[in-house]
């Protein structure tokens, strides 16, 4: 028999988990709202480069930030002292704790879990130009956007930062589901945030094949080249449903299951039965059926292996299916492990207005999906959303809509 283990958090208790708030910054828009609207109304986020020259190299466009003012958000003195993925991130970390009317009172014990691929390479790319400043390890560090998060909110609780590639964000959530499912925390604020778009990423990814040199992000498309890096953050605040109830919150929808797989035989190959094992995990977790799934927010950045390796994976799961799939990375450009937890917002709002933001660009399609390549009206209770890695990292979020 054992002792009494006073404290300890028993582990077959299970919580529902809930989004109250959302905040963003992306290539369309300096807020999750704005963001949502251009995409509903088709508009792409991805234009000419403008933060250095670009004229040397085959690499014409991004989707930077357009307007957005951290001023706002950070005092001056530590706008100086962090790199912009920390920038971003407590920006869209801020407006997603108003969003969802939190008080400080809630933030004491709370936890907060941000991902991101590159951090900040762009304070890595200025320093190896100039001589290094006193704060350039502590500004470049993957774990210092969750730190400043939960410096500035006073959050004593749970604290990560997360690299898992092209996954990152979601991956970030997914943790945070789990530690508020088992009885871990009550409230999390959780996403990803990227700043990427600087001279060594751009020539990185460019050097590796990944970007379209046509400048154009068309996902599923036959003619699709590659993906078009851009920059970005999204953050949720995930809480237990209780909790949110209690305090009469707004409710975006509820997190169901999360899958989280490795399928590393090759560093930048994708391989489906990984993805759809990721995928299975998280509908098994659900209790959902393949059938019971009214959309899939695909992946899709827009590489010709990946979005026909992604098509394949889901036909694994779902069958030759009729569910509708769209890609909003067609619009915003692939924020890289930001983009996953700004499609979980994304997937949340279809469920709550019942609209699906179209795949444009697609005119050519490829694998056989039934690709939404313009806005539609659907309703939506339960919906996948799919971020994948490289290196083979896979993380799947299965959200539905609120029921007693």
């Amino acid at each position: 028999m054992f002792p009494e283990r006073k404290g300890v958090v028993d582990p077959l208790t299970v919580k529902r988990v809930v989004v109250t708030g959302i905040g963003a910054v992306t290539p369309l828009g300096n807020s999750f709202i704005d963001s949502w609207d251009a995409a509903k109304k088709s508009i792409s986020g991805i234009r000419p480069v403008t933060r250095f020259d670009v004229s040397d190299i085959p690499w014409k466009v991004a989707g930077e930030l357009k307007g957005f003012s951290p001023e706002e958000y950070i005092p001056r003195k530590d706008l100086r002292r962090l790199d912009l993925f920390v920038h971003y991130a407590f920006a869209a970390a801020w407006m997603a704790f108003k969003d969802a009317a939190l008080d400080k009172k809630h933030l004491n014990s709370a936890g907060v879990i941000i991902g991101s691929s590159r951090g900040g390479i762009s304070t890595i790319e200025e320093t190896l130009r100039k001589r290094p400043t006193a704060y350039a390890m502590s500004a470049t560090t993957i774990s210092m956007a969750a730190s400043y998060i939960a410096k500035r909110l006073g959050i004593k609780g749970h604290c990560l930062g997360i690299s898992n590639a092209c996954s990152s964000g979601a991956s970030a959530i997914g943790e945070a589901f789990r530690l508020i499912k088992h009885g871990q925390a009550e409230v999390v604020l959780a996403g990803g945030t990227e700043a990427p778009v600087c001279r060594l990423c751009i020539e990185g990814y460019g050097a590796s094949g990944a970007l379209s040199k046509k400048g154009i992000s068309m996902p599923f498309d036959k003619k699709r080249d590659g993906f078009v890096l851009s920059e970005g953050a999204s953050v949720l605040v995930l809480e237990d449903y209780e909790s949110a109830i209690k305090r009469g919150a707004r409710l975006y929808g509820e997190i169901l299951g999360y899958g989280n797989t490795s399928d590393a035989f090759h560093q930048t190959v994708p391989d489906k039965k990984g993805q759809a094992k990721a995928i299975k995990a998280a509908l098994e977790e659900a209790g959902i059926k393949p059938d019971d799934v009214d959309f899939i927010n695909a992946h899709a950045t827009s590489t010709p292996i990946g979005d026909i390796t992604e098509a394949e994976a889901i036909e694994l799961v779902f069958g030759k299916t009729t569910i509708p799939v769209s890609s909003v990375k067609s619009m915003t450009g692939h924020m890289l492990g930001a983009s996953g937890a700004f499609e979980a917002g994304m997937t949340l709002m279809t469920i709550n207005e019942g609209i699906i933001p179209p795949t444009v660009n697609l005119k050519e399609p490829e694998g056989g999906l039934n690709y939404v390549r313009q806005t539609r009206k659907a309703r939506v209770r339960v919906a996948v959303s799919n971020s994948f890695g490289f290196g083979g990292v896979n993380s799947v979020l299965v959200f539905a809509s609120v029921s007693d």
